[in-house]
């Protein structure tokens, strides 16, 4: 099972837990499980079907170019963080 690693701002949905380990092969697999293990979260990582704009996705140390269609391995590490923007 993928690990994820919850920021602070959202620990209050989890119940404090920082990291939880989630079974899916895909970052949104991996949020529809934390959703069924804590819910109401995904409305905060997700809006129309996409990551709300204003969060980013880590998949084992690199920012998940395909979102949450990203492929995700047993072994691998989620870190939910906020988008960085810039110009």
């Amino acid at each position: 099972m993928a690990v994820v690693r919850i920021p602070s701002l959202l620990q209050p949905f989890t119940g404090g837990v920082a990291v939880v380990r989630l079974p899916g092969r895909t970052v949104r697999e991996v949020f529809d499980a934390l959703d069924r293990a804590y819910p109401g979260i995904a409305a905060r990582l997700m809006e129309d079907g996409a990551l709300r704009p204003e969060l980013a996705v880590g998949v084992d140390g690199e920012i998940a170019p395909l979102g949450l269609l990203q492929p995700v391995k047993d072994e691998s590490e989620i870190v939910i963080m906020p988008a960085v923007g810039g110009g």
